[in-house]
Formats: C-alpha cells, structure tokens, sequence
C-alpha cells in the first residue's frame, strides 16, 4: 500500500510539473510576440532620420500618399522589417531543425554549406545569366542549397563511421570554404557583375526588391508551418534513431521532410538577405537554455526569438555610424560570436 501510494504521489507530481510547464511556456508566447512587435515598430521608427512611434502607427494605419514620412515608412522600412521578421524566424527554425536531427549543437545552414551553396548558385546565376528575373533567385538558392546539402552528406557518409555529427561538420565547413573560393575567382573573372553583389554577400536588409519578398514570403511561411507540424517527432529523433524507430517514427522520411524545409527556409532567407552569420547557430542555443529539449516548443520560440533579435541587431546596424549603415551580415557576426562564445562557457562550467 505504501509503495502504491508513492507510485501514485510520484505520478501527479510529475503530472502537475508538466502542466505547471506547459502553462509557463504557453503563456510565454504571448509575451514574446509582444516583444517582437515593440522591436517591430522600433525597428520602423529609427534610421538615418528618426521618427516617432505615433507617426509610424499613422503610416501603417492611415497612410497619407503625399507625407514624406509615410513614404519612407510604407515604401522603405516597412518591408525591410517584414523581411527582418521573416529571415530572423527562418534561420533560427532551420538551426533548430538541423540541430535535433543531427545530434549536432553546431549544425545550422552557415556551418553545413547549405548558405553557402545557396550564395554560389545565385552568384553564378547573375553573373553568367545576367538577366536572370530577380523572382527566379529563391528557386535557384534553392537549388544550390539542395545540391550542396547532398553533396555534403555524401561526404560525410564516405567517411569512416559514417555520416556523424563530427563529419557532417568537417565536410560542411570544407564545402563553405571551397565555394567561397569560388565565389572569389568569380568576383576576378568579373569584377563588375561582382560589385553589384558585395554587399547582398556580406549580408544586407538594405534595398531589398519587394517583388522578391512576394515569392519568398508564401513559402517561407509554409516550411515555417511545417516545421511546427514536425516539431514532435523531431523531439524524438533528437533521442536517436532506434529510439525514434521503437516508437513508430519512419526516420529516414521525416529526415527527408525536414531537409526540405531547412532547404527552403535558408533558400529564400539567402534570397532575400544574403547570407546571415551566427543566426542559426545563436539562438536556437538561447531558446534551449529556457525551454529545455522539447521541440514542439524550441521551433516557435526559436522563430520569435529569432525574428527580435534580426530587428535588433539591423537596429544596431543602422545606428552604430548613423547617417551611414553597417552590412546586417557583418553585424550578425559581431554580435553572435561573442554571444556564441559566451553560451559555450556557460555551458562548459
């Protein structure tokens, strides 16, 4: 009887743990997204010229073709911070994704040579079809990044053991390193198409072309949405293969599932931003120290998560030598390394 009764007392204690958990990371949400929307509206507001809150909410509200201001807010930064929001949820879901089902804390699009590849594959696109639609680009990063994503793996599989978390790492920083060669005899054989493209390379939210974002955003929303879908199973997948096989999980399709969706959220990120650093890497690393292992809360948290900090560090971009404005890709690296860094030594100790 005794030995029942604790069994039973262990039970809804751990029942009332889980609830008392889902509650605090439901009721997180909230609280994120309303942390987004202030970076949102703050991101709008700043700039080379400044502006107030109440005028932004005016422009977004009541837009007036012939202000100045509204303008600049409805035809400039509007979409710059809708492309922040996007590329931010985007590169931090597909490094949670990559994380769980590698088994691997360093995996994330910039370190396994999906980013790069997508770069190289627009990169080469312009530069030898020099009239390629700038509608086509996230079909063709896409590409790159799938080809480069199998190629990397192919890699790794020939390796000695196999395609672990420590080959999939070596073969996808060779790769990124192979395809930045070549990227650079790119930029010598035609050095005014090249042009063009630095500062898209080093990663910018500047003059982004809205007719991209209007091709990009459907299906950056639907592997978001995917990537949510599959967020369960992935939580098992991350306890290993034949765990997830004990469990009914068909391991080999949901890699298949979330490689698609990694590829497609780091496609049209890189379409439309270029390649972001430390993104990927970062946050899903932050989220996790607050929300433990689950992935059926890592991806949406990684995906607000992400999409603030993108606002904040293009923020920070924009005001560090105001009139003028630090590439978002070089920013993303300045901030993430450290924090990176950081996360590592806490972890360590």
């Amino acid at each position: 009887m005794t030995t029942q009764a604790s069994h039973n007392a262990m039970s809804s204690s751990t029942a009332d743990s889980a609830s008392g958990a889902w509650l605090a990371y439901s009721a997180g949400l909230p609280v994120m997204v309303g942390v987004l929307a202030v970076m949102f509206g703050w991101h709008i507001a700043v700039g080379a010229k400044s502006l107030p809150l109440s005028t932004v909410l005016n422009a977004l509200v009541q837009y007036d073709p012939t202000l100045f201001d509204h303008m600049i807010i409805r035809d400039l930064r509007l979409p710059r911070a809708i492309i922040a929001v996007l590329v931010g949820a985007a590169l931090s879901v597909a490094g949670a994704l990559m994380q769980g089902v590698t088994r691997n804390p360093l995996a994330e699009p910039g370190i396994l040579g999906l980013m790069a590849g997508a770069s190289f594959a627009v990169v080469m696109a312009i530069g030898v079809f020099q009239t390629v639609p700038t509608v086509w680009l996230p079909w063709v990063a896409a590409f790159g990044a799938m080809v480069t994503a199998v190629v990397v793996w192919l890699i790794a599989q020939w390796a000695p053991g196999g395609a672990t978390p420590l080959t999939l790492t070596l073969a996808g920083a060779a790769i990124t390193a192979f395809l930045g060669a070549l990227i650079s005899v790119a930029h010598l054989l035609n050095q005014e198409t090249f042009e063009q493209l630095r500062v898209w390379l080093a990663g910018s939210l500047s003059g982004r072309r809205v007719d991209v974002l209007s091709v990009a955003a459907p299906w950056l929303c639907l592997a978001l949405g995917l990537a949510m879908v599959l967020s369960r199973k992935v939580t098992v997948l991350a306890m290993g293969d034949d765990v997830a096989r004990g469990l009914g999980v068909r391991t080999g399709w949901l890699k298949v599932q979330v490689l698609l969706c990694v590829v497609v959220l780091t496609a049209c990120s890189v379409a439309l931003a270029g390649p972001l650093g430390f993104v990927g890497l970062v946050i899903p690393h932050v989220v996790r120290l607050f929300i433990g292992s689950d992935y059926r809360w890592i991806v949406p948290y990684s995906a607000l998560v992400g999409a603030a900090y993108l606002l904040g560090v293009d923020i920070i971009a924009r005001l560090a030598l105001r009139p003028q404005e630090i590439a978002t890709g070089i920013m993303t690296a300045m901030v993430g390394a450290p924090l990176f860094i950081h996360l590592v030594r806490q972890r360590a100790s």
